[in-house]
């Protein structure tokens, strides 16, 4: 062997066969052809959208909507099965006597993990079914691929198909109508990034965690001063916040103090008989509000919000909160009075009021969350369900009164 022979490099390996056409309706009947010959690992190339052409190529219909699917239901089931755990293992509170497992509730949660497994799902796995990313092919350095994206139509062909063989390829190609068939050989590319591009990436995505690392040490450090926010829009806002320091007023408060001897316009609340249920020292005995349809309605709609849950709907004290308390029997609850036992019917209609505002055993004071008129509502709601439990003949008007014969 001579000395020249020696030193030649060694032969590229090919990677494949490119070919060329110059009008997209050669391509379609190309890739048709290609497709029957058998071959499988090969691909078209266009400046734009072919219409057709996957039909032409023969492939099938994405694995992807079912990938997404499953993951989607992967999500949903684990949002339920986390939520059921905690509410119902873990953390089993009783909410008003409601179950532990119910599903409205948990829609929320279910939505937005479906929602997040399944978009994460379709973004990794499509850039997997596409063999994604790929930093380098030889295909893509060959001088003529630079007109795929421009006015020229490409098909592709791998080497490494079952099916290939360099010369019977290319006569299937020209034969197909391809104006010019290129063998492409690997010139020693790599499909990876280079090293400088590498260490740039991670030591700036190290640089760039210091500062949130020293954000998150600082937060977590107990200090006279304020921590660090990244995004102050919704903490420092124009407005005066209970208990913050303001520059405005002359002792920096900016929740101001109640003025000695003032009382707030329209807070009087001058009539005893309306506000608290007294005249005098003595609890009154009449609603002191015109007693009309209207207001029977509000106090049925305050009693089924606030009273139904232990008083129950027609007030014999056996609502849901009541139903759960007595069936877990833990020792710790009061069962609530029913509104037909006769010290509650013989009660004073002030006395009722002042109950409702205050509180009574384990029945927590509702005079700040009902107003004052709707106390009195609820008080003729529950005189009308007494009535209904203890009417009178003579209750009954005339015209549909029952003959007593």
């Amino acid at each position: 062997m001579s000395e020249s022979n020696a030193n030649a490099p060694a032969p590229s390996p090919v990677v494949g066969l490119l070919a060329e056409f110059e009008r997209p309706e050669e391509l379609l009947d190309a890739a048709r052809k290609v497709r029957d010959a058998g071959y499988t690992r090969w691909d078209a190339h266009t400046p734009y959208p072919l219409h057709g052409l996957e039909k032409a190529m023969g492939l099938r219909r994405t694995r992807l909507p079912w990938i997404v699917f499953a993951a989607g239901l992967a999500g949903l089931a684990g949002a339920f099965a986390l939520q059921g755990h905690v509410n119902a293992v873990d953390y089993p509170l009783n909410f008003s006597g409601k179950p532990f497992l119910t599903l409205p509730e948990y829609v929320p949660v279910m939505f937005e993990l479906t929602v997040l497994v399944s978009g994460i799902t379709a973004f990794v796995a499509a850039l997997g079914l596409g063999r994604l990313p790929q930093y380098h092919h030889p295909f893509f350095s060959h001088p003529r691929f630079r007109r795929a994206t421009v006015d020229r139509f490409f098909i592709s062909l791998e080497a490494s198909d079952p099916r290939f063989e360099r010369y019977s390829a290319e006569a299937l190609l020209r034969a197909a109508g391809a104006a010019a068939v290129e063998v492409v050989e690997d010139r020693g590319g790599t499909g990876k990034l280079p090293r400088w591009l590498v260490f740039a990436t991670v030591l700036l995505a190290a640089v760039s965690l210091v500062p949130l690392m020293l954000i998150a040490q600082r937060r977590a450090t107990p200090s006279d001063r304020p921590h660090p926010r990244l995004f102050t829009e919704m903490v420092f806002q124009p407005k005066y916040i209970t208990q913050d320091a303001t520059p405005f007023f002359a002792d920096r408060r900016s929740s101001r103090p109640h003025l000695p001897g003032t009382i707030a316009q329209g807070e009087l609340e001058a009539d005893d008989a309306l506000y608290r249920g007294k005249s005098g020292d003595q609890f009154v005995t009449r609603i002191p509000l015109p007693v009309t349809t209207a207001l029977m309605r509000r106090g049925q709609e305050r009693f089924d919000i606030y009273c139904a849950t232990c008083h129950g709907y027609a007030g014999l004290g056996d609502g849901m909160t009541a139903k759960r308390a007595d069936a877990l029997q833990e020792g710790t609850w009061t069962p609530p009075t029913s509104l037909h036992a006769d010290p509650v019917r013989k009660q004073p209609v002030g006395q009722i009021f002042n109950t409702i505002t205050y509180g009574i055993r384990k029945m927590p004071p509702y005079g700040p969350l009902i107003p004052a008129q709707d106390r009195w509502a609820v008080i003729l709601y529950v005189r009308a369900l007494e009535r209904s439990q203890n009417a009178r003949v003579e209750d009954v008007p005339p015209e549909v009164r029952p003959s007593l014969k």
